[in-house]
């Protein structure tokens, strides 16, 4: 699950995007063909709207865990699926293709729905929870060092290992741009180049000082480690937003309900420990989104 899985910035414009994944002008079903990205968070948020969708009597069908976010963005435009969960990020970053940064949440959705609407593509309301970039320390090392920020980290006077992964070396919203904006440690850091996959465990067992994650990773709790606060809002704001074609939104007001009133409840705690629950414990994604549903009361027992 690299940074490119999750976000695919270095993308094509959507019209260049991938082939549709199937012909939508053969449609024979009614019901709602629901997609998502092919890692955890993503598949949670696919099995949410299924298990919504269902439990409001809607047909659905089930087209989750597609690689990329190109191939979902050209999906939906050509009429081959009809919603899936897109990061306010993906959609000024990569799918609309803008360079500047846009780290608050509020700012960024707005840009991305009303530039969006010329291309037909309707942005819900987002969820407040942000998959974005993290600084991550072990816990306890980062308390005796009191270490809460990436302020006060770049303050340390001691220069630290730093585990990252080959893109976010050369990403303006990675490595090059946050040592631009913190200086001292954190442009002074020895970094140490691995795959994103094993960055958590090797921060865990203490091969390195500090790692590049995401925000909302379940590993962060289940290794005791802690991510440190961007406290001068350098990491571009990655909040999962419902897209859906203009015309379907219209057309399906009960399927746009269900997906405000999933944003409205999902927060970072809440995704954060259903992907413990997936990544770590073994639980599938749908037995974990559904148990959550159910205890804010999503969906009837």
């Amino acid at each position: 699950m690299n940074a490119t899985n999750r976000r695919q910035f270095l993308a094509l414009p959507f019209g260049l995007a991938a082939l549709p994944l199937v012909s939508g002008c053969g449609r024979t079903s009614d019901a709602i063909r629901v997609s998502s990205k092919e890692f955890t968070e993503q598949m949670l948020l696919g099995a949410l709207t299924l298990i919504s969708f269902e439990d409001a009597g809607l047909a659905v069908e089930d087209k989750t865990g597609i690689a990329g976010s190109n191939k979902l963005r050209s999906a939906l435009i050509h009429g081959d699926i009809d919603v899936y969960w897109e990061y306010t990020g993906t959609g000024w970053l990569s799918h609309l293709q803008h360079e500047d940064r846009l780290s608050d949440p509020v700012t960024c959705y707005q840009k991305v729905r009303d530039e969006d609407k010329a291309n037909g593509i309707t942005w819900l309301p987002y969820a407040s929870v942000n998959n974005t970039y993290t600084v991550m320390m072990r816990r306890e090392r980062a308390a005796e060092l009191h270490l809460d920020s990436l302020s006060a980290l770049a303050a340390a006077p001691a220069t630290f290992s730093f585990a990252v992964d080959h893109e976010f070396t050369a990403r303006p919203d990675g490595l090059p741009g946050l040592a631009a904006a913190y200086g001292g440690t954190l442009a002074a850091a020895n970094i140490v180049v691995m795959d994103n996959a094993i960055i958590y465990k090797a921060l865990k067992d203490g091969q390195v000082d500090m790692g590049m994650g995401f925000a909302t990773d379940g590993r962060i709790e289940a290794f005791g480690l802690v991510n440190l606060k961007d406290d001068r809002g350098f990491f571009p704001a990655y909040n999962p937003s419902p897209n859906l074609r203009t015309d379907f939104a219209a057309a399906h007001p009960k399927a746009v309900d269900c997906l405000a009133a999933i944003a409205a409840k999902l927060d970072n705690a809440a995704i954060t420990r259903m992907n413990y629950l997936v990544d770590i414990e073994g639980k599938t994604p749908r037995a974990v989104a559904a148990a959550w549903a159910n205890s804010v009361g999503l969906i009837k027992a």
